[in-house]
């Protein structure tokens, strides 16, 4: 769950970044190409944290989906299948 929470708090914090960007890049005429720099740099940082969430995220299945379509697709992950253990002729 907190994996979740952070990947949302990541992305609120990439578009506050962009608006920010987009503000230092309109309104700020004596400054203006140090700070975008600096949110474009933030921006680059936050998205790069919030793939390698979602990367770990599936890697460990904590991000699966659990919808019943998806279990054609990741079979793996829905039930179990349970087999029947094969039987010796004599």
């Amino acid at each position: 769950m907190w994996l979740k929470v952070a990947i949302v708090l990541l992305f609120i914090g990439i578009l506050i970044s962009l608006s920010s960007g987009l503000v230092f890049l309109v309104k700020d005429f004596n400054n203006s190409r140090l700070r975008t720099l600096y949110s474009l740099g933030t921006r680059i940082t936050l998205a790069t944290v919030m793939m390698g969430l979602i990367v770990y995220g599936f890697y460990t299945g904590q991000l699966f989906s659990k919808a019943p379509w998806d279990n054609k697709i990741h079979g793996q992950h829905g039930t179990p299948v349970i087999t029947e253990p094969k039987h010796k002729q004599h």
